[in-house]
């Protein structure tokens, strides 16, 4: 809108300019003269102030209707007194020398300009509630007495069974009654390992089943589920991040309101003085000056700055606001799994039993798990592979569903699982490798044994990978005075030993998906402002309730759509970027808005003749000048913001 209108009133103003006898006298120049030339500026800046300036008019009411003033509010003021000013004055009314069509041209296609290039900078971030639903199958197969019939998800009823094949998503809330699979959830708790889920389990909608096919009886639909629930939150929380007002907003409102309070008193006061056409003259130029040019490109100029320059760096701002409160944020609120940590399992630690070495224990191990696609497969492979072993041939491959995976190894039966497999052998692993596991258990380590015809031969720990570039996150945001915390579903002493090793100030652990929303609100209610960092659908509510919602560009639509900023690599240094940009930024900001009104609160008493009596006062033609070379400043001063460092790698 903003674009479309734009280019139509530049168009528009060149011949309003050009004809405008004020610019003709200022620029020494004398514009051609023919029947009809002297109603050019005024048809065509009524059309420029109808359609061009439609948006503040419009904007201009409703906040004047909820007692908000701002920038919409003061330009729609400048440009409805300028245009029933120079209307007065094409039609001879009054006898007022009133020429504004060529400013009420210009103020409109600058401000449609500044609009366009903010809105072109931060898009919508509106999307998280299409991206929700977005995670729903559009069909499910519905299981009837003759077979399975599809059906679209909106005909689904509570009690009917659904068919849910391997690497389909559930269509709603619902409980297996037939069937064993394992399911990804990570879309809905963020957390990476799959989940086992067997008939009697509750499994929710969004979901995958990544192996198997299970038969489930639907439980919720629509609004009901846990899905709707989290839309409902999201919802909630974007509406209660939503009512700050941003710094260019209250600058025009300041403005407002002394342009007002300037335009009354010199009305009266020149009134007074016996001089109803000066009063006029001078309450109008004031009116129409009180709305700076600057004042419409000072925060869309440092704004499209910041945005293109955050963008070099990997972080793509999608809120205004955003931008402008990072610099105030008391602590940064980690989701843990793939934000700190890497969200894949990584080989810790191995440990032999009745002299089998860790090579030999490593490399067996990864000859059984070569042929599993699982996370926790391929980690064991890849850490055999990262230390050069010699990883023997296996064959005869098997998935042991829920327990572990057999294979045959040189002749021998090598069985790889964790302690479900060992209680259904009824085997206990010796004294000397259960003080190694006890440890690694106590850090919520997964542990694998690896078994050869059910004697144990050791054990191996597996945990969620932490990012190196997290310690100097961590380390860097609490050097600039911001605290770190650290939220995930892990239990306690896996969540602990992750926060230790980060240094991390404040751990909140084994917090239900539904529930991080509420540690937001609860650190907002200790009077800290919050940024909080996720990447999964059970972040969003949390993303959109924080003063800043940071999301992970690896992690899910919806925690990106909910969220202001969002970072295109898992960096998480990338956030120290924010901040400091946020910060270098906000002074550009001030620095621009203390030029533009500055140059009103100087000019506008000037405009109203505090200082006729001696002979000094500003003129209609030479505040428009002045307001020109204002805008010029406020641009060159953006440009510095280019100057900041911002990528991850020169953060510190």
């Amino acid at each position: 809108m903003f674009k479309n209108r734009f280019w139509v009133t530049l168009a528009l103003s060149l011949p309003v300019v050009y004809f405008s006898p004020m610019v003709g006298h200022l620029l020494g120049y004398m514009a051609p003269v023919f029947p009809g030339s002297n109603w050019i500026p005024p048809v065509l800046g009524t059309i420029i102030f109808l359609y061009g300036g439609q948006p503040f008019l419009t904007g201009g009411l409703k906040e004047l209707k909820s007692r908000r003033p701002g920038m919409m509010l003061l330009i729609g003021m400048a440009i409805s007194v300028a245009f029933v000013a120079s209307w007065a004055t094409s039609l001879g009314i009054g006898g007022f020398d009133l020429d504004f069509w060529w400013e009420l041209a210009l103020l409109v296609a600058i401000m449609l300009l500044g609009h366009w290039i903010e809105m072109r900078a931060l898009g919508s971030a509106q999307g998280a509630l299409d991206a929700l639903a977005a995670l729903l199958p559009d069909e499910a197969e519905r299981v009837t007495d003759s077979g399975t019939e599809t059906v679209n998800v909106s005909e689904l009823r509570a009690g009917d069974v659904v068919l849910v094949r391997s690497g389909a998503r559930m269509p709603a809330d619902g409980t297996v009654i037939d069937g064993q699979a394992e399911f990804d959830e990570s879309m809905i708790t963020g957390e990476s390992k799959t989940v086992t889920r067997t008939p009697g389990d509750q499994v929710i909608a969004g979901t995958v089943a990544t192996d198997n096919a299970v038969r489930v009886r639907v439980t919720a639909i629509g609004e009901d589920t846990a899905l709707a629930g989290i839309q409902r939150l999201v919802a909630e929380a974007q509406a209660s991040s939503s009512k700050a007002q941003a710094l260019a907003d209250r600058a025009a409102a300041f403005l407002f309101y002394f342009a007002a309070v300037a335009g009354i008193i010199t009305f009266i006061a020149w009134t007074l003085l016996g001089s109803v056409p000066d009063a006029v003259t001078r309450t109008v130029t004031v009116l129409v000056i009180a709305c700076p040019h600057a004042l419409g490109l000072a925060i869309p100029l440092v704004i499209a700055i910041s945005t293109e320059q955050a963008a070099r760096a990997g972080v793509l701002i999608k809120n205004r606001m955003a931008l402008e409160r990072m610099r105030t944020v008391d602590v940064v609120l980690f989701d843990k799994t793939g934000t700190l940590t890497k969200g894949e399992p990584e080989l810790k630690d191995a440990a032999g039993a009745d002299g089998v070495s860790r090579n030999q224990l490593l490399a067996l191990a990864a000859a059984v798990e070569s042929d599993s696609e699982h996370p926790v497969a391929r980690a064991v492979v890849r850490a055999a592979q990262g230390e050069s072993l010699d990883i023997p041939q296996a064959t005869g491959f098997t998935s042991l569903t829920g327990r572990g995976v057999r294979a045959t190894v040189d002749g021998r039966s090598i069985q790889v699982g964790g302690p479900a497999l060992l209680r259904e052998l009824g085997i206990t692993e010796p004294q000397e490798l259960s003080r190694a596991t006890r440890v690694w258990m106590d850090r919520g380590a997964a542990v694998l044994h690896v078994l050869d015809d059910g004697k144990v031969l050791g054990a191996v720990s597996l945990e969620d990978a932490v990012r190196s570039e997290s310690r100097q996150a961590v380390r860097a945001l609490q050097d600039r005075g911001v605290k770190v915390a650290m939220i995930t579903g892990d239990a306690k002493q896996v969540a602990h030993a992750v926060g230790s090793e980060l240094g991390i100030d404040e751990v909140f652990a084994e917090v239900l998906p539904a529930d991080k929303d509420k540690k937001v609100a609860e650190l907002q209610a200790r009077g800290l402002k919050v940024a909080m960092v996720g990447d999964g659908v059970n972040d969003a509510p949390a993303l959109a309730r924080a003063e800043v919602g940071i999301a992970i560009g690896a992690g899910t639509d919806v925690a990106m759509e909910s969220a202001g900023v969002v970072l295109a690599g898992n960096d998480p240094r990338a956030v120290l970027s924010m901040v400091d940009l946020s910060r270098a930024s906000y002074g550009k900001m001030w620095q621009n808005l203390v030029w533009a009104t500055g140059y009103n609160v100087l000019a506008v008493p000037l405009a109203a003749g505090v200082l006729a009596f001696a002979g000094v006062s500003l003129s209609p033609a030479a505040g428009a000048v002045l307001m020109s070379a204002s805008t010029i400043v406020v641009a060159l001063n953006a440009q510095l913001l280019r100057r900041v460092k911002l990528s991850p790698a020169h953060v510190r």
